[in-house]
């Protein structure tokens, strides 16, 4: 089979299938050999792995994870891609193509059949919209992870890697950052893709921590925490947390609280970092 990394063979394909994009599924299918082995050496693929390709497209990752890894689960919601997949893939057996939506598959059970339960690793090129909840489920539902190696927008790439203080600050930083370590290990323009997105786009590697850099007592009340100062960006966390509807903590609770902590009662949750949160997160739960 011709290497779809191509872009010749990339649209020899689409053109054999009549294949559509699909503009709710986000579709842009990665056209650079160079930028492909960038993913494949970044995610540290190797003999021993099973991994887990969420939206291989028409199979141009998955190629080169089924001559890298051991096994290959590759999960694609569109089912217009399913008949290609089977014709790109069809001289690898060691490739198990799911046509399922990622956030609905039971990755635990995944693991447990294809890899004794043993850490796997995902690689992905997730559409822009779909990324947080994809990344956040992974990460919530605790399954065995190594590491998670994909490619999102620029823009979500460095929100997943900075610290307090910064307007690209926020929830998906610190959540991100609580399960792992992320590192961005190339940027990749616009012209690497068919069609051509608007904006450019970047391969972001989140190492799992065995065990979180903090330790907080209730980790669900610590996130919603989170979520809570950065639903209302601009009101400082007095406001934020008491007008919250899924957390009942009072105006005078949490001002007495940041005062303990030594802060301001005027300081909005971008201003905290990750210790901070999870300091605030135990005080404020009784349980410090």
């Amino acid at each position: 089979m011709a290497t779809l990394g191509i872009p010749a063979n990339t649209i020899a394909v689409l053109q054999k299938y009549n294949f559509t994009f699909q503009k709710k599924f986000g579709q842009n299918f990665l056209i650079d050999t160079h930028v492909l082995d960038r993913i494949i050496s970044a995610a540290e693929i190797t003999k021993e792995d099973c991994v887990i390709e969420i939206g291989p497209g028409i199979g141009t990752m998955t190629q080169y994870l089924a001559e890298n890894a051991r096994e290959v689960i590759a999960v694609e919601i569109d089912k217009a891609l399913i008949p290609i997949l089977q014709d790109t893939l069809s001289s690898y057996d060691n490739v198990t193509v799911i046509n399922e939506d990622i956030l609905k598959v039971d990755i635990q059970k995944l693991a447990e059949e294809h890899n004794g339960g043993k850490p796997i690793k995902v690689v992905a090129n997730l559409p822009y919209y779909i990324t947080t909840p994809i990344i956040m489920g992974l990460f919530e539902s605790h399954v065995p992870l190594a590491s998670i190696t994909i490619m999102v927008q620029k823009e979500v790439a460095d929100r997943m890697q900075v610290g307090p203080g910064t307007k690209d600050y926020g929830a998906l930083s610190l959540a991100v950052q609580y399960y792992a370590k992320p590192e961005i290990v190339a940027n990749v323009p616009p012209n690497c893709f068919i069609p051509r997105p608007n904006v450019g786009s970047a391969v972001i590697r989140l190492t799992r921590y065995q065990n979180p850099p903090v330790q907080v007592a209730d980790e669900k009340f610590m996130f919603a925490l989170i979520r809570a100062s950065f639903n209302q960006r601009r009101k400082t966390l007095v406001n934020g947390l008491s007008n919250a509807t899924n957390i009942s903590v009072g105006k005078e609770q949490v001002k007495k609280v940041l005062a303990d902590m030594g802060l301001s009662e005027t300081i909005r949750g971008e201003a905290l970092t990750l210790e901070q949160f999870a300091d605030l997160a135990d005080r404020l739960s009784g349980k410090k």
